[in-house]
């Protein structure tokens, strides 16, 4: 048990365990959290599987970042209670001083002889020190009177408000890594989605993108409704840095896309020996369309928004963003595949189209448009509250720390041949100049009594 008490008193282990949490806090932040397996394999290849046991892509609510919290906790319980007693001794019983002798060590001390009787002197003595917002405490033995002065006493405290502050402060973290919840909802207009591990649900109203007037991206809104038994109770348009909170969860505006599983194409149909002649045909993957006067029928097989030929030379989308838009087209005669090829709409020039027979026809891609969607990323962080009150705690521990220093002076009164001997002696925590101007500036003011 001793040993067990001195583990968990050591300011080494409190120094490696604090190591450890900034080192994983800094490994948090440098690998995303929580995001899809897919994203990490391409991310970090086969890493990715490494990371996943060891429990990095959710760090915060790892088994073993816990237990650092927890033991951290430990150690600032353990340290806090085995010095808390001699505060509040000194705090609530404090020491008076009987020997002249222990007065003249400190570093502040004075002795002075004042035309008074004890009780004169005792009067004198604690009006100045109440005028300077001491706190009185006295004790008596025959022919002499003992004093102890002292003002912000809850300077004393405050390392262990700091302490209460990370206490909180860990408390929160745990909480939050033991019940927190993050999900992104995925979610186009008019759809409805449950938030996961609520009980109500969660509306896109209307998705707008804000864009620069070079085209890139601005701003996102999303105009959200909350449904809960089956009807609207909130409604709120969020944007980046602006997000809804309803029941615990907040609502982020966390990114956007397109629905490239139903794209809207728009093929251009012309003939080479006939300038004039042009077709406009609309059409989704998987649609036909009859092009009119040829006895043919025009079907989108096949679309990638932003086509690449990957490493074994196969047409695949480098990214879910429209840069280079491509569709694969077939043109039917009954069941009878005349031609096919790919159209691209970024480089028409690269289209090509291979014929079973000689077609005088040729396709451009003009359009393509997609319905976009908003990602919504759901946050329920049950421990944010605490780390705020541990934070205000904390802060409020450190100015009591540096900024409000205990005070304390002793004094001394004994009556010798009706007048009274005084020795003083005192000390500050803190800013021992300015203690020290004010101490000679009591002792000043006494020995001015006539």
């Amino acid at each position: 048990m001793k040993a067990l008490y001195r583990f968990f008193t050591s300011v080494k282990v409190a120094i490696v365990l604090l190591i450890l949490l900034i080192a994983a806090s800094i490994l948090g932040t440098l690998v995303p959290q929580q995001r899809s397996p897919a994203e990490y394999l391409a991310r970090y290849g086969q890493l990715a599987a490494l990371f996943e046991r060891l429990q990095l892509t959710r760090l915060y609510h790892s088994f073993w970042f816990i237990a650092l919290l927890i033991l951290f906790a430990l150690n600032i319980i353990v340290c806090t209670l085995a010095r808390l007693s001699a505060k509040l001794h000194r705090a609530f019983r404090p020491r008076f001083e009987t020997e002249a002798r222990h007065l003249q060590a400190m570093r502040a001390k004075d002795r002075a002889r004042l035309p008074l009787p004890l009780d004169g002197a005792r009067t004198l003595v604690t009006r100045e020190l109440a005028r300077r917002r001491y706190r009185i405490r006295e004790s008596e033995a025959p022919g002499r009177v003992f004093i102890s002065a002292r003002k912000r006493i809850s300077g004393i405290f405050g390392s262990d408000f700091v302490h209460l502050g990370l206490l909180v402060i860990l408390a929160g973290g745990i909480v939050s890594g033991l019940a927190g919840r993050r999900a992104d909802l995925t979610l186009r207009e008019n759809q409805t989605l449950p938030v996961p591990g609520a009980a109500f649900s969660l509306r896109l109203d209307k998705f707008s993108t804000d864009l620069y007037p070079d085209g890139s991206v601005k701003d996102w809104k999303s105009r959200l409704s909350v449904i809960e038994d089956g009807r609207p109770v909130l409604e709120k348009t969020i944007e980046v840095n602006h997000p809804l909170a309803y029941r615990g969860y907040t609502f982020y505006q966390s990114g956007y896309g397109w629905d490239w599983d139903n794209p809207s194409l728009e093929l251009l149909v012309k003939k080479k020996s006939d300038p004039a002649y042009l077709k406009d045909l609309r059409l989704h993957p998987g649609e036909k369309a009859p092009v009119e006067g040829e006895g043919l029928e025009v079907m989108v097989a096949r679309f990638i928004p932003d086509f690449v030929l990957d490493e074994k030379n196969q047409p695949s989308s480098r990214s879910p963003q429209p840069n280079n838009p491509a569709a694969y087209i077939e043109g039917k005669r009954g069941t009878e595949t005349v031609f096919s090829g790919w159209v691209f709409a970024k480089f028409p020039d690269f289209t090509r189209l291979h014929s079973a027979e000689e077609t005088d026809l040729s396709f451009e891609l003009k359009d393509v448009k997609a319905p976009e969607y908003s990602v919504i990323q759901s946050a329920r962080d049950p421990g944010a509250l605490w780390i705020w009150i541990g934070s205000a705690l904390l802060m409020a521990g450190l100015f009591l720390a540096f900024y409000w220093p205990t005070r304390e002076i002793r004094l001394i009164l004994e009556e010798s041949q009706g007048k009274t001997e005084l020795a003083a002696g005192g000390h500050s925590a803190k800013s021992p100049d300015e203690f020290k101007s004010e101490f000679e500036n009591l002792m000043s003011g006494l020995r001015k009594v006539r």
